[in-house]
């Protein structure tokens, strides 16, 4: 067997492979599932926490203490126990509600995104608008109250929208949309 440094081995001089790579692909793959877990975690414990159920459980677990009082003579270690399981309860729920909020408002943003993007007379300068900051937003806000006088003005804010409306607008953004295909179809 020959020597790695002699000449005439049998492969390339060069350093060994990195494993670097495949060491963040592996972080990544674990920080991906650790999130996924998190998210439905958090979203079943949300669920279940604002269910009638754990509403009950809160009620038996207070009254169960409050019953307790006389036994232990209403000390301050009886208080102590109810102040902090809610202190820690309350704590940890915090992180899971907050999960659960975030998860929910990037799916509203994303689902009025695709509204604002998919409708043909819709400014597309709204889509992710939540990235302004509160001054930017202010100045829209501003601008949007302008367009609603305006409207009111013409009786436009009040006056409601036919289905025969509804229809014809889906009807023309169907058109458009086939236009867009055979477009596109022929482009090819």
């Amino acid at each position: 067997m020959r020597d790695a440094n002699t000449p005439g081995r049998s492969t390339p001089r060069h350093s060994p492979p990195n494993n670097g790579g495949l060491r963040a692909q592996s972080s990544q793959r674990f920080h991906k599932r650790l999130i996924h877990l998190f998210d439905r975690f958090a979203s079943g414990a949300t669920r279940y926490a604002g269910s009638p159920l754990a509403f009950s459980m809160a009620i038996v677990i207070v009254l169960a203490w409050a019953l307790t009082g006389p036994i232990f003579g209403f000390s301050e270690t009886w208080q102590l126990v109810i102040n902090t399981g809610t202190t820690v309860i309350t704590f940890l729920m915090v992180f899971l509600i907050q999960q659960s909020q975030n998860k929910d408002s990037v799916a509203i943003h994303l689902k009025l995104n695709e509204l604002l993007a998919s409708h043909k007379e819709a400014s597309n300068h709204l889509v992710s608008i939540e990235d302004l900051d509160e001054d930017e937003l202010r100045q829209l806000s501003k601008y949007y109250r302008y367009l609603a006088e305006l409207a009111d003005r013409e009786g436009g804010v009040k006056r409601s929208h036919s289905i025969d409306e509804a229809n014809e607008n889906h009807a023309a953004k169907k058109r458009a949309r086939q236009t867009s295909l055979r477009q596109h179809e022929t482009a090819r």
